[in-house]
């Protein structure tokens, strides 16, 4: 008697597919893949400023671009991907397959990890050649790293589930969702120093979580003596996590309850 395959194992299977249709897409690779990195050699040779003892501009942009790629990755990648698969009705055609729908997310989240993969070992590699990036020593700044990564990632990954209900079509979904990223990149202190934004632009951008993974990626990969430059005069990781793991619930009850499958 064959055995009936379960939802984690069609999810895998989907996984599969969705990174070949990835890679096959050329323009999806180089934006989501290497535009990070492009970024990265363009702001790093341009501002090579210290903005602290020990800590250049290129170490901090590292973090924040790090940080950028899970939401680039995540959010970005899945809320403008979905409407138009929902245009071109291949979320219907699957919606009346027996695949549970659980599997199409499952591929989703296993295509997010690997881009998730390959754009932190390029950003890191890049960061250490080229910009003096110095890996972490400590073992407990790996574990923080792993963790700020997971959430980081899973929480995108739902938040653009559910944020892909927004667009009213596929065509438009990149008008709508690249300007969000776009600002919330500005007002994390991705492109630029945190604490030299306005008062009013930090205050706004600690409701995102953005600003919270930028903050816990700098964590890592900064000197310890940095935390007095933060705002709060302390990295904050406990209150990153709690963060974090809200808007994930965030996305999660929306992704559950909002999604849809076919076009209004």
């Amino acid at each position: 008697m064959n055995k009936i395959p379960t939802a984690v194992s069609l999810g895998l299977r989907r996984g599969g597919l969705e990174i070949r249709q990835f890679v096959r897409q050329r323009e999806s690779v180089v934006f989501t893949l290497l535009f990070p990195v492009i970024l990265l050699l363009i702001f790093g040779s341009i501002f090579k400023d210290t903005i602290a003892p020990g800590v250049t501009f290129s170490q901090y942009f590292v973090a924040g671009m790090i940080a950028s790629g899970l939401v680039n990755t995540g959010f970005q990648a899945l809320a403008i991907t979905i409407p138009l698969e929902r245009d071109f009705g291949a979320l219907k055609r699957l919606r009346g397959t027996p695949m549970p729908a659980s599997s199409y997310f499952i591929g989703k989240a296993i295509l997010v990890s690997v881009s998730t993969l390959i754009q932190i070992l390029m950003l890191l590699g890049f960061g250490v050649i080229f910009f003096g990036v110095e890996m972490p020593s400590d073992p407990t700044k790996w574990l923080t790293f792993t963790w700020l990564v997971l959430l980081g990632s899973t929480s995108s990954t739902a938040l653009g589930i559910a944020f892909s209900i927004v667009p009213k079509s596929g065509r438009g979904a990149s008008a709508v969702v690249s300007p969000i990223v776009i600002i919330l990149q500005f007002f994390s202190g991705v492109f630029l120093v945190f604490t030299q934004l306005p008062t009013w632009m930090q205050q706004l951008a600690a409701i995102f979580p953005l600003k919270w993974l930028t903050q816990g990626i700098r964590s890592v990969f900064l000197p310890d003596s940095f935390a007095t430059q933060e705002v709060a005069r302390s990295w904050e990781n406990e209150k990153t996590f709690v963060i974090l793991l809200l808007w994930l619930a965030i996305g999660i009850y929306f992704s559950v309850r909002k999604f849809k499958w076919e076009r209004d």
